[in-house]
C-alpha cells in the first residue's frame, strides 16, 4: 500500500457507478475537493481536503467492504499526493478569454438546472445561451455571454465559489467554442435570445424519469443554502442522472395494497417499519374483512413506486408478500385507520436524498443507527438474535455516533428483525434499522 495521501484510488468502478455514488461513499469522512473518473480503466481518483480525512475513510473501509449498487469497490491510497487537474476536456482552453465559459460543478449535493445557473451568472452580463451535460469530470455547463467582458467578470468573481452552502463548487475556465448550438428550451438547455424553441423533440419526452425531477419549484438560489430540499430536489440529488433500473418515476398513485400478510403476526406499526424505508407513511389500514390485506398510503407516487418495486416478493413471517398499487387514491379516515403523517419516525423529512440512495430490496444485512454511546456488540446481538442465527456483526463509530452492521443467515430473518425491532428501545436510545447493501462485514 502506498504512503498515506489525501488522494484515494478506487478500483472496480463499473459503468453503472456515478460520481455521486462515490461522493456518497466518502462524504461522511470529510470534504471532497476533486474527483476524476477514469472510465476506461473502471477506476477513479478522489481527493479529500486533508490526509487525516483520507486515512479515516480507508481505516473504516479496511473493516467494512464498500459496495455501490451491489458491486464491491476497492480503495487504497494513491501514489499521487495531489490531483493537479481535473479531467482534461477538449472544450476548455484555460486562461485565454472567450465569451463562452466551461463550468464544472464539484461536490454536487443539490441538482443544478439552467434556471439556477442563469441566476448565478446573469448578474455579470447578458447570458445568451446555456447548455448542461454530464461528462467524466462531473456535471458541466457551457455558458455563452453576449460580450467577452461579461465572461471575464463572471470567472474572476465566481471561480472556486459554492452555489449552495458547502457544496456545488464552481470550477470555471474559458471554452474554445465560438458559438453554442441550442435546439431545445428546457431544464438542460436554453437559448435566451430565442424563446420560441420547442421544449423537446417531437414524440420524445424531455425528461427521463421523474416528471419535474430537475426543476426548482420557485425556490431560487439562496445564498445560505437550503435548510431542507423539496422532494423533487432530493430525488434528483440521490439519483443524479438516472433512476434505479425498473423505476419509471412516472407513477402518481400514492396508495399501495400489501397482501398475503401473516395476519396472526402483522400489525400497523410493523408494516410501517417496513414500508417507511421507501417513503413517508401517511396512514395504514389493515382490512377488517381481509386481515391478510393492508392499504399503505405514502407521501407521493414516487415513494409508492419504490415500495412496490423493492418489496414485491419479499418474505415476512414466512409469507411471500404481494405488493401492488391500490385502486384507491388515498385511505379514508376511520376507526381502523392508523395515522402516521406526523410521526417522527418517518425517514424522509430529513436527509431525504441519503435515504433515497439507500433504498433497496430486503437483504441479509441490516444497519443499526441511533445506538447508545456505551452499547456493546453483545447487547446488540442479544436484542436481535430471537429472529434468527446471526452470522457476523460489527459495531463501529462514524461522525462520533455508534452504528452497527448485523448479518443474518437468511434474508427473511433480517426482514423480521427490522420489522420487529426498528424504533424499539436499546438502553436509553430508540434505535433505527435499515437494510444494508453491503455484501459482507
Amino acid at each position: 500500500m502506498s504512503d498515506p495521501s489525501k488522494v484515494v484510488h478506487v478500483r472496480n468502478v463499473g459503468h453503472e457507478i456515478s460520481e455521486n455514488d462515490l461522493l456518497q461513499l466518502f462524504q461522511p469522512f470529510g470534504v471532497i475537493t476533486k474527483l476524476v473518473m477514469l472510465r476506461a480503466k473502471n477506476q477513479a481518483l478522489l481527493q479529500m481536503q486533508d490526509v487525516p480525512s483520507a486515512v479515516k475513510a480507508l481505516q473504516f473501509y479496511s473493516n467494512v467492504q464498500p459496495s455501490i449498487r451491489g458491486r464491491n469497490v476497492y480503495v487504497q491510497f494513491s501514489s499521487h499526493q495531489e490531483l493537479t487537474t481535473m479531467d482534461q476536456n477538449a472544450q476548455g482552453r484555460g486562461d485565454e478569454p472567450n465569451r463562452i465559459l466551461l463550468v464544472t460543478i464539484h461536490h454536487m449535493l443539490y441538482p443544478i438546472t439552467v434556471d439556477v445557473l442563469h441566476q448565478v451568472f446573469s448578474p455579470h452580463g447578458f447570458v445568451e445561451k446555456i447548455v448542461t451535460f454530464q461528462k467524466s469530470a462531473g456535471f458541466q455547463a457551457l455558458i455563452q455571454y453576449q460580450v467577452q467582458q461579461s465572461s471575464v467578470s463572471a470567472r474572476n468573481s465566481l471561480q472556486g465559489r459554492n452555489i449552495y452552502d458547502g457544496c456545488c463548487q464552481l470550477d470555471i475556465q474559458f471554452s474554445n467554442l465560438d458559438e453554442l448550438q441550442v435546439n431545445y428550451n428546457n431544464e438542460r438547455s436554453r437559448d435566451f435570445t430565442n424563446p420560441n424553441l420547442p421544449s423537446e423533440q417531437k414524440g420524445k419526452s424531455s425528461q427521463q424519469g421523474y416528471g419535474d425531477m430537475y426543476s426548482f419549484q420557485g425556490s431560487g438560489v439562496h445564498p445560505g443554502g437550503f435548510p431542507q430540499m423539496g422532494n423533487a430536489e432530493a430525488i434528483a440529488a440521490a439519483f443524479a442522472g438516472g433512476l434505479p433500473p425498473g423505476i419509471s418515476g412516472t407513477n402518481d398513485r400514492c396508495t399501495i395494497l400489501v397482501s398475503n400478510l401473516n395476519s396472526d403476526r402483522i400489525n400497523e406499526d410493523k408494516l410501517f417499519n417496513l414500508c417507511s424505508l421507501y417513503g413517508n407513511i401517511v396512514s395504514i389500514k389493515i382490512l377488517r374483512n381481509k386481515p391478510d390485506h393492508a392499504l399503505v398510503q405514502l407521501g407521493d407516487g414516487f415513494q409508492a413506486e419504490l415500495a412496490v418495486h423493492f418489496l414485491k416478493g419479499a418474505v415476512l413471517f414466512e409469507k411471500r408478500l404481494e405488493v401492488n398499487f391500490s385502486k384507491y387514491p388515498n385511505i379514508t379516515t376511520g376507526p381502523d385507520t392508523h395515522d402516521y403523517s406526523n410521526s417522527n419516525l418517518n425517514r424522509f423529512n430529513r436527509n431525504a436524498a441519503k435515504n433515497y440512495r439507500y433504498c433497496c430490496s430486503p437483504t441479509k444485512m441490516i444497519h443499526l443507527s441511533s445506538l447508545p454511546q456505551d452499547v456493546t456488540e453483545a447487547e446488540i446481538i442479544a436484542h436481535l438474535e430471537e429472529h434468527g442465527p446471526i452470522v457476523n456483526s460489527k459495531l463501529f463509530e462514524m461522525n462520533g455516533k455508534q452504528q452497527a452492521l448485523v448479518l443474518f443467515e437468511k434474508e427473511e430473518q433480517a426482514t423480521e428483525a427490522l420489522v420487529c425491532k426498528n424504533a424499539t428501545s436499546l438502553g436509553s436510545s430508540t434505535i433505527r434499522i435499515s437494510f444494508s447493501q453491503l455484501q459482507s462485514i
